[in-house]
């Protein structure tokens, strides 16, 4: 048995690494920062590419892909700090696809395969509320009401899916009317938060229920851990490259052993859960005793390790890793951010030892 990837998952990997690397480099990505705050990132050349609809089903013009693949370009995109809607579109998709009834599915599925339409998610409320089964936002008469924070910030004309109590979803074709958006002060730049207020926007319900949210944080668990440990290879990349040019007492700080040790734990810390992500993956689509649990563990364990060798990374460059004269801060954010979004470890942990009956 091959416990690896393959080929096409290899090559999918570097296409959209390259692409990424052309368009969008993260010192590219830094300039544009200090200017503005709106980046949509290389969204037509993924389009072209099939990216948003790797897990649309290839009837409705997606590829048909598996979690684990989608996964894999996570991991590319939290290389590269890909600015842009993906995941927010990811999860959207995902959503329909697993909660939408046929006549949704066919309505919406297609466009947001194609990237001609965005989507995003309406998740957590306030008060750090993010279990669908402690959401509060209210549909009556198909109309919505309530308020969510800390929503990946939606296309002018996207589509929201919105978690309804009790633990339910519903989609909002139209946000024209009905919904009130409010910036939000997020820490990842790349990828913008609003806090968005519901006063009777039209929206209608995903037959799919508590079942499909559940899922979907599981699958959102697994995309946010996969682009946390691109992150993190990232910024040890970035941080070994640095110390190899740096010299003190005439000597590369790399040769230093105190230095060697801290880079060889960060190596050791991260590499093993490379294989628990991609288990999450495949777990959530062909391992249904172990899908709901897997995928807690490794958002939780993923986003403290990372976040351990985000801070010890850009303390060993010293006092420019505090400054925007290195990107290093952009995989330290976005650590931060896959580390929270969802939930926090300990709250993924807690839901773990839970399913595990512990």
């Amino acid at each position: 048995m091959y416990f690896g990837l393959t080929d096409e998952q290899l090559m999918m990997q570097d296409t959209v690494r390259s692409v990424l690397e052309s368009e969008c480099p993260p010192l590219a990505i830094l300039e544009q920062l200090k200017t503005s705050v709106e980046m949509a990132g290389p969204w037509s050349t993924l389009s072209e590419m099939g990216v948003p609809g790797l897990l649309a089903p290839e009837k409705l013009g997606g590829g048909g892909f598996e979690l684990l693949d989608a996964a894999l370009v996570a991991e590319v995109s939290g290389e590269g700090a890909l600015p842009g809607p993906l995941l927010g579109h990811q999860l959207a998709m995902l959503a329909i696809i697993g909660g939408g009834s046929d006549e949704q599915k066919e309505r919406w599925v297609p466009s947001l395969a194609s990237g001609e339409r965005v989507g995003t998610i309406a998740w957590a409320e306030l008060g750090d509320r993010w279990d669908p089964n402690s959401w509060t936002v209210r549909i009556e008469n198909d109309r919505l009401y309530g308020q969510k924070v800390h929503v990946p910030a939606p296309a002018p004309s996207g589509l929201v899916v919105v978690g309804t109590a009790p633990g339910g979803l519903a989609v909002i074709d139209d946000a024209s009317t009905g919904v009130e958006l409010s910036d939000f002060d997020g820490i990842d730049r790349t990828r913008p938060l609003v806090e968005m207020q519901f006063d009777g926007a039209v929206a209608e319900v995903l037959p799919g229920g508590p079942d499909a949210a559940h899922r979907l944080r599981d699958a959102g668990c697994v995309l946010l851990a996969a682009d946390a440990f691109g992150c993190a290879s990232r910024i040890m990349r970035e941080t070994i490259d640095y110390l190899s040019e740096r010299e003190q007492f005439g000597t590369r700080l790399t040769q230093f052993q105190g230095i060697k040790h801290e880079l060889a734990n960060m190596a050791v810390e991260l590499e093993p859960t490379r294989a628990l992500w991609w288990y999450a993956a495949h777990a959530l689509d062909h391992v249904p005793d172990e899908g709901p649990r897997v995928p807690a563990i490794a958002k939780a364990t993923i986003g403290d390790r990372a976040m351990r060798i985000a801070r010890a990374c850009v303390d060993l460059h010293g006092a420019i890793g505090y400054a925007w004269e290195t990107p290093v801060h952009l995989w330290y954010k976005r650590i931060m951010f896959d580390r929270a979004f969802l939930g926090g470890s300990g709250y993924h942990r807690d839901r773990a030892a839970e399913l595990a009956a512990w």
